[in-house]
């Protein structure tokens, strides 16, 4: 709630002599700002989050609080719930069905779990991949994408009507694209899907001096960072959505992927910044910083 002292005064004037110049009382003043001015802040309050609230409508009471912020407010975060809640503006959450996007059952080999042994102290040291589903009017598409770790960044993704090896080369073909990879230096983690651990995938990676690694048979923990990638997608994109085919999904998604998501989204992970302006805040940070040894362990 704003406070009278010194609104519209003329600088250097207390509450006490202006009220001696208009002729009026301490008290009557008070008590007409009390009846007047916490409406106008009100209004102006719930003004300001029923416009950020629809824009990005999906953003739960922490997000519209740190929103809020940039534009000076500053809202108690039991009287943001409490407005949300009689402006209806919670979020919600819609379950959906889920085709299978992994088979594992192949020949191929598995590569060792390597995440749970690095905290990425860089970009370009840590890269996670995976694939989902995203549903048209009468079919299911594909969504094949990489992550980078340190930021979370979306640095490569590509969608097809298929589950082919190709789908992910092409995801995989547009983060080398965008990055620069030094031999060596960087692991590419994904789960035990036939496309990632087929030979021309694989054989990529090797060409670019990538390390593969793979998830632990029936632990989505070990990708945990890809998995909430698609869940946000899900949640803020799909859900809300209806895609009439290949094209328009694959226009749509990637207006998400690279103006919401990499740019304008907040991130808690991320103390609150998009992965852009996350990269952009450590510019000192230079590629092959020590990587620190973690533990974890899957349930």
């Amino acid at each position: 709630m704003t406070h009278p002292q010194g609104e519209g005064s003329a600088p250097g004037l207390s509450i006490e002599r202006m009220c001696a110049l208009a002729g009026v009382s301490r008290a009557g003043f008070y008590r007409r700002w009390g009846e007047s001015e916490p409406l106008r802040e009100e209004t102006a309050l719930r003004d300001a989050l029923q416009r950020i609230a629809m824009t990005k409508r999906f953003y739960g009471y922490r997000r519209l609080k740190i929103e809020l912020g940039k534009e000076g407010w500053v809202v108690n975060p039991k009287r943001l719930l409490r407005m949300m809640r009689e402006d209806n503006l919670l979020c919600l959450r819609k379950p959906q069905f889920k085709p299978p996007t992994t088979d594992s059952r192949h020949n191929w080999k598995v590569w060792p779990n390597l995440p749970w042994q690095i905290k990425p102290m860089a970009t370009n040291q840590l890269w996670v991949a995976d694939i989902t589903y995203v549903r048209l009017c009468e079919a299911f598409v594909y969504l094949a994408v990489i992550l980078d770790a340190y930021s979370r960044k979306v640095v490569g993704w590509a969608m097809a009507d298929h589950l082919r090896a190709s789908l992910a080369i092409e995801a995989l073909e547009m983060a080398l694209a965008n990055r620069e990879v030094i031999p060596g230096g960087m692991v590419h983690h994904s789960d035990r899907g036939i496309q990632y651990a087929c030979g021309d995938y694989i054989q990529r990676l090797e060409a670019a001096g990538i390390q593969p690694s793979m998830s632990r048979a029936g632990c989505p923990y070990d990708n945990a960072m890809a998995e909430s990638f698609m869940k946000t997608l899900k949640t803020e994109e799909v859900d809300g959505s209806q895609y009439k085919d290949l094209a328009h999904a694959t226009s749509a998604i990637g207006e998400f992927i690279e103006a919401v998501y990499n740019r304008d989204r907040l991130h808690s992970a991320l103390d609150y910044l998009t992965p852009v302006e996350f990269e952009q805040a450590k510019p000192w940070v230079a590629h092959g910083q020590p990587r620190v040894i973690t533990e974890a362990d899957c349930p």
